[in-house]
């Protein structure tokens, strides 16, 4: 069985052996549990050197894209990774199915653009946002999913122990940060003035994705001041895709 780790190149006799430790050493870890039919293949198909080695190196190529996608997934604490293959397009009664869909290629964070998903409870915004979250990170892009109040309550409770830059940073220094469900709860000032931090350092700096099941003429009422409502929309609109879904919630669609 060889070293899960070895320290040093292998130096067993028999040369699968000594193959397949090696690969361990050099991290090559996909390849050695595929070795021997690989090399059973090769020998009864007489296998050119050039595919032989391009079979290896796929496999190893895909397994690192899996694991660098699994880190970035766990990095961004998206709750559970969906995409929109099982997504209902019928059930909302208003969504315009062509403006969600060009979100995934993923344009809007090249030029730094936001969306805004906005609708009742149920209707697939978050499923949407995660949808995009997802494909982002497949794209080897650098993501944060959080909701509205644990953004909120993160940041204020970094004032107390003097983190507040780092928890800033952590808010406004990835490619793409989604944020659900703002409106569900409503924010005091000071979390409504650290909110409009994030947004305004991110503005045509960083993407956002928010989610909301409020309009936009209601986020006075989310924010207890209207002014800074005013802000955060002006700078959360521009250069932004606004997407209004409607209809009743999929989650009571069984009852």
């Amino acid at each position: 069985m060889p070293t899960p780790n070895p320290v040093r190149p292998s130096q067993a006799k028999n040369p699968l052996d000594r193959l397949r430790e090696n690969l361990h050493y050099l991290g090559l870890t996909a390849t050695p549990q595929s070795l021997e039919s690989i090399i059973d293949k090769a020998t009864r198909r007489t296998t050119p050197v050039t595919e032989l080695l391009d079979a290896i190196f796929l496999d190893e190529a895909q397994a690192k894209f899996e694991r660098q996608v699994s880190r970035r997934l766990t990095d961004a604490k998206i709750p559970v990774p969906k995409s929109l293959d099982g997504f209902d397009w019928s059930w909302p009664e208003k969504v315009n199915r062509a403006q969600v869909l060009s979100l995934l290629d993923l344009r809007f964070i090249d030029e730094k653009r936001n969306a805004v998903l906005l609708g009742p409870p149920g209707v697939g915004k978050t499923h949407i946002a995660i949808a995009i979250a997802h494909r982002a990170c497949q794209e080897g892009r650098r993501v944060v999913f959080t909701t509205a109040v644990q953004l909120v309550n993160q940041l204020q409770a970094s004032l107390s122990n003097g983190g507040l830059i780092r928890r800033l940073r952590a808010y406004t220094a990835p490619e793409l940060l989604i944020v659900d469900e703002l409106g569900y709860l409503p924010i005091d000032k000071q979390g409504a003035d650290l909110l409009f931090q994030v947004v305004s350092t991110r503005y045509e700096r960083g993407s956002i994705v928010l989610t909301s099941n409020r309009a936009f003429k209601d986020w006075g009422l989310i924010f207890n001041d209207n002014t800074i409502a005013s802000a955060v929309i002006d700078r959360l609109g521009h250069h932004s895709d606004v997407v209004v879904i409607d209809g009743k919630s999929y989650r009571m669609k069984s009852k």
